[in-house]
């Protein structure tokens, strides 16, 4: 039977991770509109190890408006949601979360909001008048409010408006927004602070009161990489996006490198009695091998090494920086022989020449990007 010309059509982009115990409510839920509206359910899996994509691609079988996309070694909420956006074939895209705590009928509000304003994008906000926040901590909502003011002030003033940065209820005009979603970073926090970001004050945002609901099972994924990608992200849009987010976080783990060097130096030189040409190069290497790990573990987690390939990137990025350790060394040393006794000074003067070359030849021979 063909489809009502008068029917919307709509693509809901699904992103899932390890949400067995979800996914079939959510997809009832959205296969149930199809007597009101034309759908297209795009699910985009990270490789659930649940069985996430088994029990979607078992339902798309008797269901073809449903398509899944199974990714290996592709991982993040705001890579998931571009992939499926530029996947999606209907004019209006709808992205919710697929853990229960956004409502249908909230998505299908912001679609109506969307096509009859002629909007280019609609969230739902949960801060927004007539909303309501069921199963988020005291904590989580006051982090909440903290992030999106911080994301406020980094964003053109045309978004003020908006009430909820963060939110991940979000529909969006395929028209309007493709050459931007296509722009937004892969490792990026949050897709819709990464898509004002990339527009600079150009689309025009509606919202409406969400009715944000308790998860209906498993976990939340919010842990320390989130946060860390928060302040990447607004670093990134502060900068212009002029320099790249990876440098950003390379540059932010060198800071904590700065820390773990000073309480090596301080420590061996005070505590052990070693001096200052000794303790040096020891604390220099101690904050190397604390920068790889960390590295690894947020700023190229998308490359990730383990087991041997973590030893071995251990010694290639320790042998990558060793020309700049040298260099650091020698100039601290002379800072410190010839030009001023102050240690801090002279090891600062030794860490500010290495950044460029540790992050441009670490991308290109630890993490092969």
């Amino acid at each position: 039977m063909e489809p009502n010309k008068d029917k919307l059509k709509i693509s809901f982009i699904l992103p899932t991770f390890n949400e067995r115990r979800n996914i079939n409510l959510i997809l009832k839920q959205l296969l149930d509109l199809n007597k009101n509206f034309e759908t297209e359910l795009i699910v985009i899996d990270d490789n659930s190890k649940d069985g996430t994509a088994e029990i979607v691609r078992e339902i798309s079988k008797k269901e073809k408006n449903i398509k899944l996309i199974n990714r290996i070694d592709r991982f993040g909420l705001a890579s998931a949601i571009k992939e499926g956006c530029i996947n999606a074939s209907n004019e209006i895209i709808a992205i919710m979360d697929t853990d229960g705590q956004h409502k249908v009928e909230d998505i299908i509000n912001a679609a109506e909001k969307l096509f009859f304003e002629n909007l280019d994008v609609v969230i739902g906000s949960r801060f927004a008048y007539g909303a309501s926040i069921n199963g988020l901590s005291q904590d989580r909502e006051k982090g909440s409010i903290f992030a999106n003011k911080l994301a406020k002030y980094s964003l053109s003033r045309q978004y003020s408006h908006i009430s909820d940065l963060m939110t991940g209820c979000i529909v969006l005009k395929r028209k309007s927004c493709i050459d931007f979603l296509k722009k937004v970073e892969v490792n990026g926090f949050k897709f819709l602070y990464e898509l004002l970001s990339i527009s600079k004050g150009s689309l025009k945002v509606g919202e409406i009161p969400l009715s944000f609901q308790p998860r209906k099972d498993g976990f939340s994924k919010l842990d320390i990489a989130v946060i860390w990608d928060f302040f990447v992200s607004l670093s990134h849009t502060f900068l212009k996006r002029s320099i790249p987010r990876k440098a950003i976080s390379f540059g932010f783990v060198g800071s904590i490198g700065i820390f773990v060097q000073l309480i090596s130096f301080y420590s061996l030189k005070i505590v052990f009695g070693l001096n200052f040409e000794l303790s040096l190069p020891i604390a220099v290497i101690l904050a190397a091998s604390s920068n790889f790990f960390i590295n690894n573990w947020l700023t190229f987690r998308s490359k990730r090494l383990k087991n041997k390939k973590l030893i071995l990137g251990l010694l290639k990025f320790l042998i990558v920086s060793s020309l700049p350790i040298f260099a650091n060394v020698g100039l601290a040393t002379s800072f410190y022989n010839y030009v001023t006794p102050n240690s801090f000074i002279s090891q600062m003067a030794g860490i500010i020449i290495v950044f460029i070359w540790n992050y441009a030849a670490s991308s290109r021979f630890v993490w092969e990007i």
